[in-house]
């Protein structure tokens, strides 16, 4: 029993992730009770939101309390404004005013916890050497997640003002909203008017929906177990931990390894999420789509990470303007943009480099678009064009890796000089021959993004036509490879610390 409450009550080093023994069985239990509740819709949503809460609390302790105090908070700021916007016309300034001014109060509520948590070292060092005073970073506890469901949250209230959508009818949808398990620490990013109009309809899982859930499960599950992890702890963390000791060609086979390892890592929680919300009769938006054989790098943001993407251009681009002030205002805020992006990852420098890299990109690639090659925004390379346009903009995107993977600009310096003045290509066979494991899994991983959609599709309809059995076989055998490749440790998803 002693064992059991402490597998039960929150760890730090051993949050409860989707790859975890503990959270199969847990969830094999929750579906029953789930099941059982199919009529019952007003409990399912008790229970389901009871069991979201327990779920963050594994994960981030009793910060549990910030995600209801968002919860409550922004679903009484939006009420306001809706009442507001549906008042006597006569008040109608003064009811607009009053509006924006709800709209700050969320976000200073929400940016507000955001910037305390994840910023208050970042910024008070850097004021700190500014006045060249000695700065102690403070002892502050990062709660999982809470740059996913405070944008979530934001977004709502957002929409409500914009009179995109309409509040939730009562608390207890808004709070199965925000804090729906499956996405709740790590996306994607739900936006209310997708997730909405599913809260109170039937429960229904199709025969297309179980098999699409397992398939996703599947090889969200193997992307992250096996895939991810293997070639992390294996080759890529040797390799960033101490740059210097390694060779140039082994620096860039570690910077192409990181490229795979975290879209496995943050791919594979995204299939999960969506897998697992599928078989809860819940549809989820795609957050990835092989970006890494995209054209360009407005190409590649496209295809990665998407809720992420989308929820910049709508709440961050437009509201500063987007394209619609000029040319010159338009690169601007792309770059803003992308700088915000990049600290939403993380307070550090390296982040505000990696954001910043990739807004000028964006901006380049626009303008040559434009006045270059003057091509429209619908021009599809092909051929050769299209070989080459791949090529360059994955390079890019890795030289960027190195920046968001390493802690300080002194080890990414140091990996990029390693590259150009130390490569050794003579090392190359030795090294894959001596890691012949994880540059097969890479490759792997690699070759499966040119997969077309269509064999996908096949997968599910296999699965479709097999039904449970099938399913629950191939999950299964999926479970049985990560037994036999995964470390003794747990290994975190790397968008935890986000």
């Amino acid at each position: 029993m002693e064992k059991i409450l402490q597998q039960l009550t929150y760890n730090p080093d051993e949050p409860l992730i989707f790859s975890s023994g503990l959270f199969l069985m847990l969830f094999l239990g929750f579906t029953f009770c789930y099941m059982l509740m199919q009529h019952t819709r007003t409990l399912r949503l008790i229970f389901v939101t009871a069991f979201s809460y327990y779920f963050y609390y594994k994960s981030s302790g009793f910060y549990f309390f910030l995600l209801a105090v968002v919860t409550l908070s922004d679903f009484l700021i939006a009420r306001k404004i809706a009442a507001l916007k549906t008042g006597d016309s006569s008040t109608e300034e003064t009811g607009c005013r009053s509006c924006k001014w709800l709209v700050a109060l969320s976000l200073i509520i929400d940016l507000g916890l955001l910037a305390y948590f994840k910023y208050t070292n970042f910024f008070a060092g850097m004021w700190a050497q500014m006045v060249g005073s000695n700065f102690q970073p403070w002892d502050i506890f990062l709660p999982v997640g809470i740059s996913f469901f405070t944008f979530q949250s934001m977004s709502y209230v957002i929409d409500v003002y914009r009179g995109d959508l309409k509040p939730l009818p009562s608390l207890l949808d808004y709070a199965f909203y925000v804090s729906f398990f499956p996405q709740l620490v790590a996306g994607p990013i739900v936006r209310a008017r997708d997730f909405a109009p599913q809260i109170r309809k039937p429960l229904e899982v199709t025969q297309e929906m179980f098999a699409r859930g397992v398939f996703f499960i599947m090889i969200g599950l193997f992307k992250k177990a096996v895939i991810s992890d293997y070639i992390s702890l294996n080759f890529v963390d040797r390799i960033f931990d101490n740059p210097s000791l390694y060779s140039g060609v082994e620096n860039l086979l570690g910077a192409y390894g990181y490229a795979m390892q975290i879209y496995c890592d943050f791919s594979g929680y995204s299939d999960m999420a969506i897998g697992i919300a599928l078989l809860l009769g819940f549809r989820f938006p795609m957050n990835f789509n092989a970006p890494y054989t995209s054209v360009s790098i407005t190409d590649f943001w496209r295809r990665w990470h998407i809720s992420l993407s989308s929820w910049i251009r709508d709440y961050s681009y437009i509201s500063l303007g987007g394209n619609r002030r000029g040319k010159v205002r338009q690169y601007v805020n792309l770059i803003i943009t992308m700088l915000l992006g990049g600290l939403w990852h993380g307070a550090s420098l390296n982040f505000v480099a990696w954001g910043g890299m990739h807004g000028v990109a964006l901006a380049i690639h626009k303008w040559t678009r434009e006045h270059v090659f003057r091509h429209d925004k619908y021009y599809v390379s092909r051929g050769w064009r299209k070989a080459v346009a791949v090529v360059l903009t994955f390079h890019f995107v890795v030289f960027c890796w190195i920046f968001f993977r390493n802690h300080t600009f002194g080890a990414s310096w140091t990996m990029i000089s390693k590259i150009a003045t130390d490569f050794h290509p003579e090392l190359f066979a030795q090294v894959v021959t001596g890691y012949w494991e994880v540059f097969a899994l890479m490759l792997f991983g690699y070759v499966t993004h040119f997969i077309p959609d269509r064999w996908n599709e096949g997968c599910v309809d296999v699965i479709r036509r097999g039904g449970v059995v099938v399913g629950a076989l191939l999950i299964a055998a999926v479970i049985y490879i990560v037994i036999q490749v995964k470390s003794s440790e747990i290994q975190p998803f790397i968008y935890f610390q986000f």
